[in-house]
């Protein structure tokens, strides 16, 4: 009876070592666990730490680096902290005069808040920059993307010109012996000649062409320009044509018949009473050369 009541008490010892020694491992375990995740969090605040000052080291590069203009300031700055030190050491400056100095450390205060502000304006205009500069870039690509078809163009502008050019050498001008310019007033639907300005309705220019006989059916072109008393043009039926980037008052159509000479004459168009007193300028062209220029007074 005794050894089974000492087998029963030894099992319930051992049963009561195993679970204490279990919540051992079990609180040590817990334990671990938590230590551990202390540890993992201390090591991510470590880098976050690292990585905050790093950025902050690299800002105070920067900004050590755009400040350098500011060294004399800020060594007369130290200069002048340094002697209130020595005085404030030898006991020798006035309560003024420590005014004076804290007045002159707040200005030095504000001067580096100014460059603190400064700095970070060219910090601004630097991104902008940056911007433009990305931008001016990509337009330079694309400009050189064109240039080779630009200069296709030119090539064939200069072949153009340089066949024009040669066209205008061998090219046979009309000869003009004179040419004449008047103005009329109109009664009813017939034109009468008159030089009074207030009254005109038409102006007429007349040319006298000498021409070559073998000259037959060729078709040639001439162009008036009534030039007023300012030497604007005046225009056709508030009409001017313009060729070349050269403007005239009127296109005359003619085909040579073979005569010696031949008179040509046509009219313009305008409102009664759009003239001025003054002198009158009728010019010839053919193409874009003057053939012949004559003045006439309108009173």
């Amino acid at each position: 009876m005794n050894s089974q009541d000492s087998k029963f008490n030894y099992k319930i010892i051992l049963t009561a070592l195993c679970a204490v020694v279990m919540g051992i491992l079990i609180a040590f375990y817990y334990s671990n666990a938590q230590s551990n995740a202390q540890i993992n969090f201390l090591e991510q605040e470590k880098h976050i730490l690292i990585k905050d000052l790093t950025i902050m080291k690299a800002d105070v590069d920067r900004l050590s680096a755009l400040n350098e203009v500011n060294g004399i300031e800020l060594q007369s700055s130290r200069y002048k902290v340094k002697q209130l030190s020595d005085s404030i050491g030898r006991l020798n400056f006035t309560v003024a005069k420590l005014r004076e100095y804290k007045s002159e450390l707040r200005r030095l205060e504000s001067k580096i808040d100014s460059f603190k502000l400064k700095n970070n304006f060219l910090k601004y205009n630097n991104m902008l920059l940056t911007d433009k500069y990305e931008d001016t870039k990509k337009q330079i690509e694309d400009l050189r993307g064109k240039s080779s078809s630009l200069a296709e163009a030119e090539a064939l502008q200069r072949k153009k010109i340089q066949e024009l050019n040669q066209e205008l050498k061998i090219k046979s001008y009309l000869k003009v012996d004179n040419s004449e310019g008047d103005g009329f007033r109109l009664r009813g639907s017939k034109p009468i000649l008159t030089n009074k300005a207030s009254v005109i309705e038409k102006l007429r220019g007349c040319v006298t062409i000498e021409t070559n006989p073998s000259s037959i059916n060729e078709e040639k072109v001439i162009y008036f320009q009534f030039l007023g008393p300012t030497m604007g043009v005046i225009e056709d039926n508030a009409n001017t044509i313009s060729v070349n980037g050269n403007v005239y008052s009127k296109r005359v159509e003619l085909v040579l018949d073979g005569n010696p000479q031949m008179q040509i004459c046509d009219f313009i168009t305008l409102p009664e009473g759009s003239l001025l007193e003054g002198t009158y300028t009728l010019n010839v062209f053919e193409d874009e050369r003057l053939l012949s220029s004559t003045e006439f007074v309108l009173k």
